[in-house]
């Protein structure tokens, strides 16, 4: 029990620095930086059933000053009003999409069609349910440049409708940021160092269409994280920021919409280990129980104190209550077991 609970100690200070660091490099990448260009962009956005989310972000991105090129919607066979709300802005361009074709996943197959539609130097992804402001998109693009980058992925601060939300949603960034450290993305070219974020990619298209990248991960549902370790292993350079308040996104709604969504890519947080996965969650789970039994009440108040830091750096990195995100800790903790079982089950059905 001694040797366990060393671990699991030394586990939670290798946390707690992870996410300082991931904090403390979040604050200085959103620092202003002057931009010697401004290349030609091109806005893309996939578009399935999003009547409620896509008049905020386009209206958010024909309001932005920054000169973007072009702004495509592509409607993904959309059976609400997406198509007649998008024709409502003379500045955006609609693409009516037909049934992607065999071998591809919608949303791949429409992000690939929009990239092949694109002709700014630029091309920037973004999910219906995003919102934006100024000065967010001269931000990233200088970032990208400034950085030499080939790809830059943004994960937008997450709105919370619900209680439910709260139980749920918090969790993506607290396994990313107790885990990974962000600036080994750009430093290394080891492609398991990676994290990315459909909702907000930014590419330079000249290296995009030499690769095509939503035409190799066609299958894959967890196509944004597979293209950024794919950048990496051919050797491009890539980034991962978290995003400040003026970009953020509405995921879900509930407590049971996050849980069957989170399921779908909750392994590919641990490189697709389901292993790793349940030692994680097993871990973080009987961690206090094991210090305090193992070494006695002094050491055990100081892991509650590391674990206090790790929510406090996670929330502040993403702009996030801390106050919640605290109080929330245990029902977190047991909506990610719900995930993981969730994500199980609904995988072998699927097998």
């Amino acid at each position: 029990m001694q040797i366990i609970g060393q671990f699991i100690f030394v586990f939670g200070v290798i946390r707690l620095i992870v996410a300082c660091i991931n904090w403390i490099f979040n604050k200085q990448s959103w620092k202003p930086v002057v931009c010697k260009t401004s290349p030609s962009l091109s806005i893309l956005i996939p578009a399935r059933n999003e009547e409620e989310n896509i008049r905020d972000l386009l209206s958010d991105l024909i309001r932005i000053n920054y000169p973007v090129h072009e702004i495509i919607v592509y409607d993904d066979n959309s059976a609400d009003r997406t198509v007649e709300i998008v024709k409502e802005f003379a500045r955006v361009r609609l693409i009516e999409g037909k049934e992607p074709e065999k071998g591809w996943l919608g949303k791949n197959y429409a992000c690939h069609q929009l990239a092949l539609a694109a002709q700014g130097e630029k091309i920037l992804f973004l999910d219906a349910d995003v919102r934006i402001s100024d000065p967010v998109i001269e931000k990233i693009l200088c970032y990208l440049e400034t950085k030499s980058l080939s790809l830059l992925s943004v994960f937008p601060q997450q709105l919370f409708p619900s209680t439910g939300s709260r139980f749920t949603i918090p969790l993506m960034n607290w396994i990313l940021l107790s885990l990974l450290p962000l600036p080994l993305i750009p430093a290394t070219h080891i492609p398991s160092l990676a994290a990315a974020n459909g909702q907000c990619m930014l590419f330079d298209a000249k290296t995009y269409r030499r690769h095509l990248p939503h035409q190799k991960f066609r299958m894959n549902p967890v196509e944004d994280i597979r293209i950024m370790q794919y950048y990496k292993s051919r050797q491009l350079k890539t980034a991962t920021l978290l995003g400040d308040p003026h970009i953020c996104c509405h995921m879900y709604g509930s407590w049971k919409e996050a849980i069957r969504g989170f399921s779908k890519n909750i392994f590919a947080f641990f490189g697709n280990s389901k292993i790793a996965a349940y030692m994680f969650a097993s871990l973080t789970t009987i961690a206090p129980f094991v210090i305090f039994h193992s070494h006695g009440k002094t050491v055990g108040m100081v892991y509650l104190g590391i674990i206090l830091l790790i929510r406090i750096f996670f929330s502040l990195a993403s702009h996030q209550s801390v106050l919640q995100n605290i109080l929330f800790s245990i029902p977190q903790q047991f909506s990610f077991w719900v995930i993981l079982l969730y994500a199980t089950i609904h995988h072998k059905q699927k097998n």
